[in-house]
């Protein structure tokens, strides 16, 4: 089944299309500490951001990324399928061309920033491939990086590059489900060491010592918790309104997760 995302979008506030270096830069401007996006492989064997699982919805070819070289992706126009008006308008029609960026150019433009890493295949080659090319960044680089995505595709990064913080659904369960059977001692499983751990809200509660005392466990395995919305049913469930503000922890100082930097970070510039 193919989703059309593209068709989903609200009316237009901004001229940024997801996953361009120009909302990459709005997004940090804005006061994001990290940002994401999502890699695809390639014809060619590079890695090409981009959202869908297909090109289908939101450009004006078919096909997935490695279908095509990192050029013809170039060519592509990646704001052809939106509308937010059933498509009686195209808002972003013919303003997309050229703008889907490859790995390369996104971490060349931005060397001392933060990212995570989607990788939305299951295919381990696309894992072993992605530690190649991690491994030929300088460590400091490499460790502004965090990788997530399908189990299979992420063990296979880890293998290879074992220094990289990660983050998959076995990985979480590798540390979390110890944690809850015996973090009242204050045991820390060795698989709760640096990696990355996404934990929806209305779980969170459940962690032995939540908020504070479990951050500070987590901080001391140079481990990163981001808060997302939600039950985690939808892990890109986010804090985007005020009124989700207001959920969180008294003090919390944890991460969060938010599709609204724009509005959510004059909220803190406030406090």
């Amino acid at each position: 089944m193919v989703i059309v995302t593209a068709k989903r979008i609200y009316e237009p506030e901004h001229p940024f299309l997801e996953n361009t270096i120009s909302s990459m830069e709005a997004a940090f401007q804005a006061g994001a500490d990290v940002v994401e996006f999502d890699v695809h492989i390639t014809k060619n064997e590079q890695f090409a951001i981009f959202h869908d699982w297909t090109l289908d919805c939101r450009t004006n070819a078919e096909g997935v990324t490695k279908d095509y070289t990192m050029n013809e992706l170039k060519q592509m126009d990646i704001g052809y399928g939106y509308t937010s008006e059933h498509g009686k308008t195209f808002p972003f029609r013919d303003k997309g061309i050229g703008l889907m960026p490859s790995l390369t150019e996104v971490l060349t433009h931005f060397p001392d920033k933060s990212f995570l890493i989607d990788v939305k295949s299951s295919d381990p080659y696309e894992g072993e491939l992605l530690a190649k090319y991690l491994t030929a960044l300088t460590g400091r680089q490499r460790s502004l990086l965090a990788v997530y995505g399908g189990n299979e595709p992420i063990a296979a990064l880890k293998e290879k590059l074992p220094d990289m913080r990660v983050m998959s659904k076995a990985t979480v369960k590798s540390c979390l489900l110890p944690y809850l059977a015996v973090g009242w001692t204050g045991y820390m499983p060795q698989a709760c060491k640096y990696t990355e751990l996404h934990i929806p809200e209305k779980i969170a509660p459940w962690l032995w010592g939540w908020p504070n005392r479990f951050l500070n466990r987590m901080d001391g395995k140079d481990t990163r918790v981001i808060l997302v919305g939600g039950d985690g049913s939808d892990f890109s469930s986010g804090f985007d309104t005020p009124e989700d503000i207001e959920r969180l922890p008294p003090d919390y100082t944890g991460g969060i997760w938010t599709n609204r930097i724009d509005r959510i970070a004059p909220l803190y510039q406030e406090r």
